[in-house]
């Protein structure tokens, strides 16, 4: 077929962390197969792109980012299209599909999504596809695949529509040959039961390759003993299955070698967010006893010669290396460690299939092989199916080959999930589990996706404490297991520690330390500001603040700025204040003992807190969690939000506390206004919405 009778449409993407970037690409690529072109744009490259005048279908694949934000690229569009003085018409000529991208650990799943639908259907668009909302938690391909396989066939009927209004009755055979009719009806796709029934009809799976294979040939036939799955062994019906797996994506970037010598590009230049700024650590402390199951540390920067502004409760991001011994073992695989110091120049493909290939934005020209390995790719990415794909093509030994084919197939879905996805698995761990696998240097690069800088709460105040920021985190452990052969530090967290470790007190658990030794080691950060979970506006309104563990960072803030303006403002009526803290052990990572300090001196009006792995005596057991103290603070908690109009503020792990408190607060609605649990329910929603109930959470 000739690419002038291809078919257009135009596909939008609006991503973070790449994902929905990759997901438009993979839409872009199977467009070819059926009669279809995309003209593929990111959403901030308005320049590129006219809604208001577009007559062709729109595809959009958006993501979401902190507190159900859509993401930074879709901010200016987002904002552009929620112009209130727009008509509800004003889009009446438009025929779109949405996949949003999301994680239902957090409260506002898929959000970014779900807002640009909500106003795009306000201002008059009309579906020609329905909604698709893919959930990271559980995996993006269980809705993304089908919602694609679906979209084509629903492309054509909105193209021959179109046609039908140009008055053009003929019909578009060279796409409808191609299509398939599986999945004429792909409803909203929220990941409920309906998704995880849905039938995936091999025959209707276009854009991908069949294999089948003679399984006699490679050597994975199970022996008796050996009857358990595994990253590197499949068992039946997988082992024993034709394969379903994704076409090869084209290659598209080149890498060339130069003898030439020269600098790095400056790490602000990897940044699209902002300003960034390079400062000094000036402190770092210890917050947990050496027996405690996590190290917590607070670093404390210096930021008073820069222009860095912060409120309490806002965030910042830290840029952040790869481990560079990780990067020296990756260049051994490669059989690159003695030019790692070499400038490479990196470029488009002459002659890729690859439609509209660029050099991603976040690898430079030219720099040092080890400079983009060690700050610009993210080794420790799961690997996507579509980087599975092109492995198999740099695997030599045919059992090797068989698994990576099953571990990226449609029936190797749930090995995927188990064994790569689930188990964290990053590239050096695939390379140690199929060792004949030797991708090149341009595979990694087209396939790894951006280093991204690593997000911390504030917990501290530019007032209490003027040109100093400080921050709480956790070095993050990720144990050896079946499917990693060593453990490992978190990227950022690890680093951090190996950096500040010279700077570590004996004196821990203080937030004050005297005598603390002068750094000369700075890190990059630049600002995140949060909309919305600051300190109420009126200082008379009273607030809860949960927060175990290092959930209390931003809480420690709070109270230092209360404090200081108490100490500036004596005249004004200020709120009470209640804090609910928890941890494990008393002695061994209770954060900021001198909370109590808050308490003496009134800035904080209630200290709760609870031990969930100390040992008691008492005839009736103290509580444990965070939980159980609000529930029996039941009749203050209902007061502060419902008769006194106070704010609740939540912060640390979603899966195992946010969502109990959550829990805990309805019950307790429930309880002190005598009404079912669906009312009480509707209420904590309605505070939401207010921006009275507020989570700062992560997963």
């Amino acid at each position: 077929m000739c690419c002038e009778s291809k078919r257009r449409f135009l596909l939008l993407y609006a991503t973070q962390k790449g994902q929905a970037k990759a997901i438009a690409e993979e839409i872009q690529q199977q467009a070819g197969a059926h009669g279809l072109e995309a003209d593929m744009h990111c959403i901030s490259e308005m320049d590129k792109y006219n809604l208001e005048t577009e007559k062709d279908p729109v595809v959009i694949v958006i993501s979401t980012t902190g507190t159900g934000d859509p993401p930074d690229t879709a901010r200016k569009f987002v904002k552009k299209i929620q112009d209130k003085t727009l008509p509800p018409d004003h889009f009446a000529h438009l025929q779109y599909g949405l996949l949003g991208l999301g994680d239902s650990e957090y409260m506002f799943f898929c959000n970014g999504g779900r807002t640009v639908d909500q106003r795009l259907q306000e201002l008059g668009a009309q579906h020609f596809y329905d909604t698709g909302l893919a959930d990271d938690c559980v995996g993006l391909e269980l809705v993304v695949d089908p919602w694609i396989d679906g979209l084509w066939l629903a492309l054509k009927e909105a193209l021959q529509l179109q046609k039908k209004k140009e008055g053009m009755n003929n019909a578009v055979d060279a796409v409808s040959s191609s299509l398939p009719t599986a999945l004429h009806a792909v409803h909203e796709l929220n990941l409920s039961s309906e998704v995880q029934n849905l039938k995936l009809e091999d025959e209707g799976a276009r854009g991908s390759d069949v294999l089948s294979q003679k399984l006699d040939d490679i050597n994975l036939v199970a022996s008796a003993t050996d009857t358990e799955p595994s990253l590197v062994h499949s068992v039946p019906p997988v082992s024993q299955s034709a394969l379903n797996i994704p076409a090869l994506p084209p290659e598209y970037i080149e890498v060339h070698f130069q003898d030439t010598q020269g600098e790095n590009p400056h790490l602000s230049s990897l940044i699209s967010e902002g300003t960034t700024f390079e400062v000094p650590v000036t402190k770092a402390v210890q917050l947990t006893r050496e027996d405690a199951i996590k190290t917590a540390l607070l670093l404390e920067l210096d930021i008073a010669d820069t222009a860095f502004e912060y409120q309490p409760g806002d965030a910042f991001c830290v840029i952040c290396p790869n481990n560079v011994s990780e990067v020296e073992e990756l260049l051994c695989i490669l059989g690159l460690s003695e030019k790692g110091d070499d400038f490479v120049c990196v470029k488009v493909k002459q002659g890729t299939k690859k439609k509209g290939a660029s050099r991603p934005q976040h690898i430079p020209e030219r720099s040092t092989l080890k400079f983009i390995l060690i700050w610009c790719l993210e080794i420790r990415a799961i690997p996507k199916k579509a980087f599975l794909r092109a492995l198999v093509e740099c695997t030599s030994d045919a059992g090797e080959k068989r698994r990576l084919q099953e571990l990226c197939s449609r029936q190797g879905a749930s090995d995927y999930t188990r064994f790569i996805r689930d188990s964290n698995v990053c590239l050096l761990d695939l390379l140690h589990a199929f060792p004949s696998c030797k991708p090149s240097l341009s595979l990694l690069i087209e396939h790894l996706p951006k280093l991204q800088a690593r997000s911390y709460s504030v917990s501290s105040s530019n007032l209490y404490q003027p040109g100093r920021l400080c921050f709480v985190f956790n070095v993050v452990e990720f144990p050896a297991g079946p499917s990693r052969p060593v453990s490992r530090k978190g990227v950022c967290t690890g680093w951090l520690a190996e950096l500040v470790a010279p700077l570590l007190h004996p004196s821990k658990n203080t937030l004050d330390t005297k005598g603390e030794s002068s750094s000369t080691e700075k890190i990059s950060i630049f600002p995140r500001p949060n909309n919305a979970f600051h300190l109420p506006a009126d200082p008379s309104v009273p607030f809860i603040m949960v927060g175990p563990g290092t959930g209390i960072s931003p809480f420690i803030g709070f109270l230092q700025h209360r404090q200081k303006l108490r100490e500036q403002h004596p005249d004004w009526e200020f709120g009470e204040t209640w804090l609910f803290f928890g941890c494990r052990h008393q002695d061994r990572d209770y954060l900021f003992k001198q909370l109590r300090c808050f308490v003496e001196n009134g800035t904080l009006t209630h200290l709760k807190v609870c031990f969930s792995r100390d040992s008691s005596t008492a005839e009736v057991a103290p509580p444990k969690y965070v939980q159980d103290i609000l529930r029996l603070c039941a009749k203050e908690v209902a007061r502060v939000l419902l008769k006194d109009r106070g704010y609740f503020y939540v912060c640390g792990d979603k899966k195992h506390m946010a969502d109990d408190v959550s829990d805990a607060v309805v019950d307790i609605l429930s309880m002190e206004m005598e009404a079912d649990k669906l009312e009480a329910m509707k209420i904590l929603a309605m505070l939401r919405e207010a921006k009275r109930y507020l989570q700062d959470v992560w997963s």
